[in-house]
Parts: structure tokens; sequence; C-alpha cells
């Protein structure tokens, strides 16, 4: 199947800038999260089969089995763009140019951090201002390396810290600035937290740089701010919950420039295609 294929218009976004918002069929790339255990099997078996889903654009979490060097000639060998790259919070504080140069390596425009560490009592609001600090510096690095900072929503920054219902994640969003950090949202965390992830894009409208799609199975418990939840609750896009045709509209006005599929279902060969069936069905 080879559905993204048509889809590809790649631009070139000049991090810190202000980014064009695109459609998502023009941009719809995989997390390569999604084939964790292919790529424990064979890292460039886990490429192929990205390409045999038509896909030209991903993000990644990883290399595999590969030095950084390998695994962008095998992306490149298969026409795959890095647009943007995971690395742990724990890795960015051991060895942030180390995280800055593989991310250059793999030729992506973007760092992302995917979650932060919280001990019992939660992700609480002085956590936030910390990490918002951490983040302010490491994007004035990442800026100075030619990169864009960012950070992909977990769930347990929704917990009201505050009588007025001020969350850890309102902090985060301002004390970190806004040249020097973007944010990633993943939908299905969002959602999971019991927030409204059209209503989120439209209030932080100029901050969303990316979305991860990923659906909610239709019954499963929302309202809770744990960032963790059973694979079976996570359903091909389309199949769960979300309103994916408001979600994508609100992503695009908040000027939102790449998607990805993140697949961490039992069955992400299965539903991987079927996520895919369903969007193209949406109209542009």
């Amino acid at each position: 199947m080879k559905l993204l294929r048509s889809f590809a218009c790649l631009a070139t976004i000049l991090p810190g800038l202000t980014a064009t918002a695109a459609n998502f069929h023009d941009h719809l790339g995989l997390q390569l999260w999604s084939l964790r255990d292919q790529t424990k099997a064979s890292t460039t078996g886990a490429l192929d089969l990205t390409v045999g889903f038509g896909f030209t654009e991903v993000e990644t979490a990883g290399t595999g089995s590969l030095s950084p060097a390998d695994f962008a000639m095998e992306l490149q060998a298969r026409q795959l763009t890095v647009i943007a790259s995971h690395a742990g919070y724990e890795a960015l504080q051991k060895d942030l140019p180390k995280a800055i140069a593989d991310a250059k390596t793999l030729g992506a425009k973007y760092l992302i951090c995917p979650a932060l560490p919280h001990g019992k009592e939660g992700f609480t609001a002085d956590d936030a201002r910390r990490i918002a600090a951490e983040f302010n510096a490491w994007g004035e690095a990442c800026r100075a390396a030619g990169l864009m900072f960012g950070y992909h929503t977990h769930g347990f920054e929704f917990v009201a810290a505050t009588a007025g219902g001020e969350t850890p994640f309102d902090v985060l969003m301002r004390e970190t600035k806004p040249e020097l950090v973007c944010f990633e949202m993943d939908v299905f965390w969002v959602f999971h937290a019991g927030v409204d992830p059209v209503k989120l894009l439209q209030k932080y409208s100029t901050r969303w740089r990316f979305l991860h799609v990923k659906d909610i199975r239709k019954g499963a418990v929302t309202g809770l701010s744990s960032g963790s939840a059973p694979p079976t609750d996570k359903v091909a896009v389309g199949d769960g919950q979300i309103d994916w045709p408001a979600v994508l509209s609100a992503a695009e006005k908040a000027g939102v420039t790449h998607y990805f599929i993140e697949d961490e279902s039992t069955e992400p060969l299965k539903n991987i295609p079927a996520s895919l069936r369903y969007l193209a069905t949406l109209k542009r």
C-alpha cells in the first residue's frame, strides 16, 4: 500500500522561525516507536515495513541495532526523511551535545523530549518550573546547533495544580520561551487525561508543531493523569473515541506542520494500515 507516497510534499522548515501549517495529508509520517518489536528483530526490516506502508517521513525513537550514522544511511537508501528525533530526558540531562549530534546525523530538524520523570506525588507545578528552565537552556543549545527543541505531552502534566485549575502543563507552557521550545501533542494522552485536544490546540495555538495521531478504545476510562494505559486501550485511528475531523482541523489552524501515526497497540502491523485507510477518507 502506497497511500502516503501521493501525499508527500516536503517543505523546508527553519527551526526557530514561524512554521507553515500543513494539511495532515501532506505531512503524515510514522513515529518509528510504532515498530519497536519489529525493530528488535531487524532494524532494517522495520524500515522496510515503514516504506511498505507508504511513509516518506518519520520520527525516530532510537536507532535500533545501528549507530546513528548507519541508521541515517539506511534511511537515505529508502528515501525516508527524519523530521524529528526523540531523546529521553535522562539522556538529554546526561549528554545533551551527543543527543544534538545524533539528531543532526539523522538529518532531523527537531529534538523532542518524549516524557518526564515524576515521583509518587505526581508531576507538580514546581517540577514544571524546574523543567521549563532546563528546556529553555536545551532549546538555546539546540538553536545554536540549527535545531528546534520540543516536548511531547504524556498525560501526567494535566493534574490541576492550583485552586484556579492551572495545571503543571500550563506552567510549562508559560515558563518556556516560544522561540526556544515547541510542543508535540499526543492526542491519546491528552484525551486519556480528560482534556479536550481541540480546546488545548486552540488555547496554545502558537506553540504546537507536531501531532501524534493515536486513538483510544471506545469505553476506555478517561480523566486519568497517570501517563500510562494498557496497550489494549490503544486502537487504530478511527476505531476509538476521538473526533479526528475536529482535532485535525484544529491542528491545522493552530499551525501544526507534521503529523505522526504512533501505534502502541498490540497489533501495529494490522492497525497502521487500518489507520491509514481511515485517514485517507477524511477531506482536505
